[in-house]
C-alpha cells in the first residue's frame, strides 16, 4: 500500500479477476491449516530434523502467502512488479527464510546472529532496575526476574530479540529506497533512522516480555501466548507506518519542487 500510494497506474479488469481464485487458493490454504494440515506438519517435521516446530508451520504461512503475492503483483503489473511493489514479497520471503534457519538452527546455532543480544539484554534489565518495576539480573543472554508473582528465568535468542526484523526491514527499506528517485544522503538518513527505529521497537519488545512476567503472570503457557505475537504486532505497524511517512514526506517535498 505505501508503494502503490500516488502511482498512477492502470489496471485491466481482467488482471484484477485474475487474482480471485489466487486469493481463494490463500484462503483456503488458511482454513485446512487450522482442520488437519498443521498437525500435519507437525508430524513430519521430524523427518526435516526440524528443531523448532512452531518456527516450522509459520514458516508455510509464509512461503504460501508470498507465492501468492508474487503470483498476484505478477497478473497485476507484469515484470514491473519488481520496480513498484517489491516491498511485501521481499518482507515475506524474507520472513520464510528467517523462520527456516529458526526452525532448522534455533537457539544460539547461528552464533553471529546472537552476538548482539547480552548487550540488549543488559540494557533491559538497567531500564527495569531502574524504574524499580523488579528485580532483574543479566548474564550473557540470560534474565532473572523477579516480580509480583514470583521468579522466572528468561533466555534470550535472536529471533526474541528481533534481529531477524533488523534484518527483514534492511531488505524490505533497501527496496523501497532504491526504486525512489531521492539523493542517495536522503536515502541513508531514511534507512539509518529506520535501522535505529526498528532497534527501539526490538527494545519495546523485550521489555514488554519482561513486564508480562513481572506484573501479569509466570505461568510458561501464557507467556509463550504472548511471547508468540509480541514482535509481529510491534514490528508490522512501526515498518509499515514508517514506510507511509517516507513516502509523505517525499511526495510533499516533490510536490515543492515541481511548483
Amino acid at each position: 500500500m505505501a508503494e502503490i500510494i500516488g502511482v498512477k497506474l492502470h489496471v485491466s479488469k481482467k488482471r484484477i479477476l485474475a487474482t480471485i481464485p489466487l486469493a481463494g487458493a490463500a484462503i483456503a490454504y488458511l482454513v485446512i491449516r487450522e482442520h488437519g494440515l498443521k498437525d500435519y506438519l507437525v508430524g513430519v517435521a521430524p523427518q526435516f530434523n526440524v528443531n523448532l516446530v512452531d518456527s516450522w508451520t509459520w514458516m508455510w504461512d509464509f512461503i504460501i502467502m508470498g507465492a501468492f503475492l508474487i503470483a498476484a503483483v505478477s497478473i497485476l503489473f507484469g515484470k514491473r512488479w519488481i520496480r513498484i511493489a517489491p516491498a511485501g514479497p521481499i518482507f515475506l520471503c524474507g520472513s520464510a527464510a528467517i523462520l527456516s534457519l529458526d526452525a532448522f538452527f534455533p537457539y544460539d546455532t547461528l552464533g553471529p546472529l546472537q552476538y548482539v543480544v547480552p548487550y540488549l539484554v543488559k540494557a533491559n534489565v538497567w531500564i527495569i532496575n531502574s524504574f524499580d518495576l523488579g528485580t532483574a539480573i543479566a548474564k550473557e543472554n540470560l534474565m532473572l526476574l523477579r516480580g509480583e508473582h514470583g521468579p522466572m528465568a528468561l533466555q534470550v535468542f535472536w529471533p526474541s530479540a528481533g534481529v531477524h526484523s533488523i534484518i527483514i526491514y534492511s531488505l524490505v527499506m533497501m527496496a523501497f529506497l532504491l526504486k525512489m528517485n531521492i539523493e542517495r544522503k536522503r536515502k541513508a538518513v531514511y534507512f539509518v533512522i529506520g535501522i535505529l527505529g526498528t532497534i527501539g521497537i526490538n527494545m519495546i519488545r523485550i521489555f514488554s516480555l519482561s513486564v508480562f512476567v513481572l506484573k501479569v503472570s509466570t505461568d510458561p503457557t501464557k507467556f509463550e501466548e504472548f511471547h508468540g505475537i509480541a514482535g509481529e504486532i510491534m514490528f508490522l505497524p512501526w515498518i509499515f507506518i514508517f514506510l507511509l511517512i517516507v513516502t509523505s514526506i517525499e511526495t510533499k517535498r516533490m510536490k515543492r519542487l515541481v511548483s
